[in-house]
């Protein structure tokens, strides 16, 4: 089933430089940027975005640390997009991802994790939502 999804490309990936290696890899599989930006969240803003997560233990943390300098929000297409773009991701645990996956390869620990992903059709179109409009995704 052709999908979409949101990548984000947290701080961490932006300040390690890996923007073109993180699309790279979206690319090399089959997904196609359909819609790129850079943005800098302010600590509202973060706390907008994972508002699903307020009232949790890492909430101040995750919000303080997204919020800390810019991110690359995207939008990925293509078939099976969402399960595709977390099996290339990993485990959000970089510990427990798969070797060669983002995650395992690049991140620190479980919250400067390199990269972000929708993980449901729901979320995925709320998400997209928070960052673009129709006018910005560009089918190809």
């Amino acid at each position: 089933m052709l999908q979409r999804t949101l990548s984000i490309v947290k701080p961490d990936g932006v300040s390690k430089g890996l923007i073109g290696e993180v699309i790279r890899r979206f690319e090399r599989e089959g997904l196609r940027v359909v819609a790129l930006k850079m943005v800098h969240l302010d600590k509202e803003e973060a706390k907008g975005f994972y508002a699903v997560h307020r009232g949790k233990p890492f909430f101040e943390s995750l919000t303080d640390f997204m919020s800390s300098g810019p991110v690359v929000v995207m939008v990925l297409e293509g078939e099976d997009a969402i399960e595709r773009t977390r099996k290339i991701m990993g485990a959000t645990d970089p510990r427990k991802a798969d070797p060669g996956t983002l995650r395992r390869e690049f991140a620190s620990n479980i919250e400067q994790n390199v990269v972000h992903g929708s993980d449901a059709p729901e979320t995925a179109a709320s998400e997209i939502a928070y960052f673009f409009n129709a006018l910005e995704i560009h089918s190809h």
